[in-house]
């Protein structure tokens, strides 16, 4: 979870100078990460049969340049606190309409718990002299809708770490077209370059490592429970090392957020044991 979270201090750190542009910070994330991934992939026994272990998903591979790309132009205007509670309310959001959609019943207290995390972020995103930028938010909501999808997409997924390896290689391809498409806009510094391929390399590629080994000894609930640990870590670091402000409005909303989702899980992991 700190890998993730550090995640939005990266990319905040990197634009808000700005070190580098949004769309080669996205490039380079997903190139880098693509290359450690295939690297340790490459480097497990049994890798002649990994690539038969997975089909090749190229809607799943466009959804994570989305999320990529999306999560880096949001952060030109976000704060990394705000950016990764806005991310983490999309996904869980996306994840719980896909449920829905697919005939779950939800108890009245879920529906409580889904109607306060809503109006959680409603509030974060209204306006008032301490909200977040409309377009910010709305680009890092798309961004969560997108890596929310792309989750839906890998359940069931055999070798779930060849496949991630698989859809950071695809994903380079429309990141590139991007970068060529803002060329006009392109600018990187030796640090904003570092801080690129720190996110892809160590953040993205190895925290994923460590997250699919964890997974191993987790239960689906403590799974996502852990991670609701990400938004406040988020913005720790964003406080600490960026000097952002924690706002009222903030903490309350994390507080909606957060804990309506917390509420969700707990009455669906019930509902599953009963």
């Amino acid at each position: 979870m700190l890998a993730f979270a550090a995640n939005s201090l990266l990319c905040r750190l990197a634009l808000v100078e700005p070190r580098i542009d949004p769309a080669s910070f996205g490039l380079l994330r997903l190139a880098s990460g693509a290359l450690v991934l295939t690297l340790i992939v490459r480097s497990r026994a049994g890798v002649g049969t990994t690539a038969a272990r997975h089909a090749i998903d190229w809607l799943a591979a466009m959804m994570l340049f989305a999320y990529v790309a999306l999560f880096s132009f949001a952060y030109l205007s976000l704060s990394a606190s705000v950016g990764a509670l806005i991310l983490f309310g999309a996904v869980q959001l996306t994840m719980i309409a896909a449920g829905l959609r697919a005939g779950e019943r939800f108890a009245p207290a879920a529906w409580a718990g889904l109607a306060m995390a809503v109006v959680g972020l409603v509030y974060l995103v209204s306006p008032g002299l301490t909200a977040p930028s409309a377009a910010g938010a709305a680009s890092m909501a798309l961004a969560g809708a997108a890596w929310g999808v792309y989750s839906l997409r890998g359940r069931g997924v055999v070798d779930a770490l060849a496949a991630t390896a698989s859809n950071f290689a695809r994903a380079v391809l429309p990141a590139l077209v991007l970068s060529l498409a803002t060329i006009g806009y392109a600018a990187a510094d030796g640090v904003g370059i570092a801080l690129a391929i720190a996110s892809g390399a160590l953040t993205s590629g190895i925290g994923y490592v460590i997250w699919y080994s964890a997974l191993r000894g987790l239960t689906a609930m403590r799974a996502a429970s852990v991670q609701l640990s990400v938004p406040p870590i988020a913005a720790l670091g964003g406080v600490l090392v960026l000097s952002e402000p924690l706002t009222s409005r903030l903490v309350i909303a994390s507080a909606a957020i957060l804990g309506g989702i917390a509420v969700v899980l707990l009455v669906r992991a019930r509902s599953v044991k009963r």
